[in-house]
């Protein structure tokens, strides 16, 4: 049995962290005995992890300057502080520190992993964790396997590192799709629509990445345009609050509603008319990937894994250029062909079955015994 680390900085309710909880709840636990430790316990969703799966972590607050304070310290007394154990598998699950600590793994015999879900941008974004853009880039090429969870965070990486790596590949998401359609079916009284109107909703954080504050703006523009829309967003975050205060004053704040964090978001998402990605960046977007498996037609800002996920000429989805004007023209052009709709309904339900999660599973696991 091949022994398996996976290192994150928590495991909340953000996507990298489902998707994490998801991908070792179903690994085969006669082939990998699992542990997944976090470096902060707080918030920690530890209890969805599958009976057999251990599970430990550094310290339970995680504190301001974190990231630079462990970017001080050598990456093998890192490893020894924190990980202490030998693994034949070590898996840093997010880029940063804990890329930094698993690169200091002192055991020549275990294999190291590294995964990395957001488009890097620039060399400042590399360096995150490490004291340099050098030392992370060695770090990198020390891994014995760089998974790239999209195309084009792989290529964005290469861009910032001028190398090939020849040691990355390819590797989507794991989601839950059994589980999701059958929350998707579960009664509810959250499910707030209206029959009279073109309910539009979004899930994620409320934070300026996620781009809600131009989606108000979307709102503001439809409205104006006579549409009876309604958009709904499923999350929290720090900016919640100024977007309120934009919606009041614009005259929107009844067709723009927070609806908070929700355990089981899959029937409110089932019901909609469309969903929406209104990101300025992203990963490979879990919360797009699980509107595609409950068959609900989507329109998406070009962030990084849009074209893999709604195909490069629009096959299954709607992809916008990344600006404000963009993502309103793409909705109001659903909203202004019905049959688009229905189409795109169609192409949604095909394109989520290929994510079943027997798939995605299979190939970590086939990575892993190929280490």
């Amino acid at each position: 049995m091949i022994s398996v680390l996976f290192l994150i900085p928590t495991l909340d309710r953000g996507g990298a962290e489902n998707v994490l909880v998801d991908l070792v709840n179903h690994m085969d636990q006669t082939k990998f005995q699992i542990t997944v430790q976090t470096l902060f316990d707080e918030n920690s969703q530890k209890d969805r992890l599958r009976e057999g799966i251990e599970y430990k972590s550094f310290l339970y607050h995680q504190f301001h300057g974190n990231s630079r304070l462990m970017a001080r310290i050598p990456a093998r007394l890192l490893y020894k502080l924190i990980v202490r154990k030998r693994y034949d598998v070590v898996v840093s699950y997010l880029e940063g520190p804990t890329t930094h600590i698993i690169s200091g793994c002192p055991y020549k015999d275990s294999k190291k992993v590294a995964w990395v879900h957001v488009e890097m941008k620039n060399q400042k974004q590399l360096s995150v964790g490490f004291r340099s853009l050098e030392e992370a880039k060695k770090a990198y090429e020390d891994f014995d396997k760089v998974i790239f969870v999209a195309e084009t965070v792989k290529d964005s990486f290469m861009n910032v590192c001028g190398s090939s790596y020849p040691n990355g590949c390819v590797l989507y998401n794991t989601i839950d799709s059994e589980t999701i359609m059958e929350k998707a079916q579960k009664q509810t009284e959250s499910v707030p629509f209206e029959k009279d109107e073109f309910n539009i909703v979004s899930v994620g954080r409320i934070i300026r990445a996620k781009g809600y504050d131009r989606l108000a703006s979307v709102q503001k523009r439809l409205s104006t345009a006579g549409y009876k829309t309604h958009i709904y967003i499923l999350g929290t975050g720090a900016d919640q609050e100024g977007i309120m205060k934009y919606a009041e004053e614009q005259g929107i704040s009844d067709t723009f509603s927070f609806l908070g964090f929700q355990d089981n978001p899959y029937p409110i998402i089932a019901k909609a008319d469309l969903f929406v990605c209104s990101s300025r960046r992203e990963g490979f977007s879990t919360a797009v990937t699980e509107a595609l498996i409950l068959g609900v037609p989507v329109v998406s800002t070009n962030c990084s894994g849009a074209y893999e996920l709604l195909g490069e000429n629009n096959e299954y989805g709607i992809v916008t250029e990344n600006s404000t004007k963009a993502l309103y023209e793409g909705i109001r052009n659903i909203l202004h062909i019905k049959s688009r709709l229905q189409h795109y309904k169609k192409a949604a339900e095909n394109r989520g079955k290929d994510f079943v999660i027997t798939k995605t599973v299979e190939a970590v696991e086939e990575m892993l015994l190929s280490l």
